[in-house]
């Protein structure tokens, strides 16, 4: 028998998730206030990710002639709703902070 075999998939998939965790923590605070725009921009087209994820959670089971769960397709839509609102958000606040640093017309 594999060791990989004798781990059960909940506790793989949560050790994942606390690595990742502490891993965006201390990468987060490393980063210096003049970087944390562009990050944050970075980390918005990232969101973009989710969307897609969300899109098949809500779209594939209607494609499929499959009801699929009632539960995965409200999740789906509300994750839709909330990276939506992170990009476009992010969007006009990295546009904000670029002009800022525009020089003003006379």
């Amino acid at each position: 028998m594999h060791a990989i075999e004798m781990v059960d998939p909940f506790v793989f998939r949560l050790s994942i998730f606390v690595l990742a965790v502490f891993v965006g923590y201390f990468v987060v605070w490393a980063v210096t206030p003049a970087l944390h725009t562009p990050l944050m921009s970075v980390t918005n087209a990232i969101s973009s990710v989710i969307i897609v994820g969300a899109l098949l959670a809500v779209g594939v089971a209607l494609v499929g002639n499959d009801g699929g769960s009632l539960w995965a397709r409200g999740f789906g839509f509300v994750a839709l709703i909330f990276a939506s609102v992170n990009i476009f958000g992010g969007f006009l606040v990295t546009q904000r902070m670029l002009a800022m640093y525009k020089k003003k017309q006379k």
